[in-house]
């Protein structure tokens, strides 16, 4: 018998044809991952900017959007606006714990770094708040946004970056 390979995560950049599957990634992350913090209404609020694949689409086409996959399989992506800012950070429920959104917010840190960027921003939903804290981001005010008529709280959170992405 032979050893069988250890399965890896790995990253590469979004494609076309990934958006069906990135709009279902962002749904079941919002669905099951922030229950403790959202009430279903607000969670189906938020879901809800997956609804138009198109739009949804368009808009991780105009960020830097990089995909974990684990086999070979989507199972979260990030995207980074402007060089500065983490728009969209999400991983799958299923593979939640697992390090892809370490790797995918360790990559931005670098690539934001390697072009230029001094900081980098996340509007950081009430859930993931703890994992960005780990990650040396900083909370600088609180944020009350609305989406589809339901008001739904985040922290604006920052972390200073040197030349390679790490902290300064």
């Amino acid at each position: 018998m032979t050893p069988r390979a250890e399965q890896k995560l790995a990253l590469r950049p979004m494609l076309p044809a990934d958006v069906p599957l990135l709009a279902e990634i962002f749904r079941a992350s919002i669905e099951d991952l922030t229950g403790e913090d959202y009430s279903e209404a607000q969670q189906e609020a938020w879901a809800s900017a997956a609804d138009d694949e198109e739009e949804f689409g368009q808009r991780l086409g105009k960020e830097l959007t990089l995909v974990a996959t684990h086999s070979g399989a989507a199972i979260g992506f990030a995207a980074l606006a402007d060089n500065t800012r983490i728009d969209m950070l999400y991983v799958h429920s299923a593979a939640a714990g697992q390090g892809a959104g370490t790797m995918l917010v360790d990559a931005l840190e670098k690539l934001a770094a390697a072009r230029g960027a001094k900081e980098l921003s996340v509007e950081a939903s009430d859930s993931a708040r703890d994992f960005f804290a780990k990650r040396g981001f900083v909370a600088q005010r609180r944020n009350t946004i609305s989406l589809n008529g339901e008001w739904l709280g985040n922290t604006t959170m920052t972390k200073k970056l040197n030349a390679q992405g790490s902290p300064s």
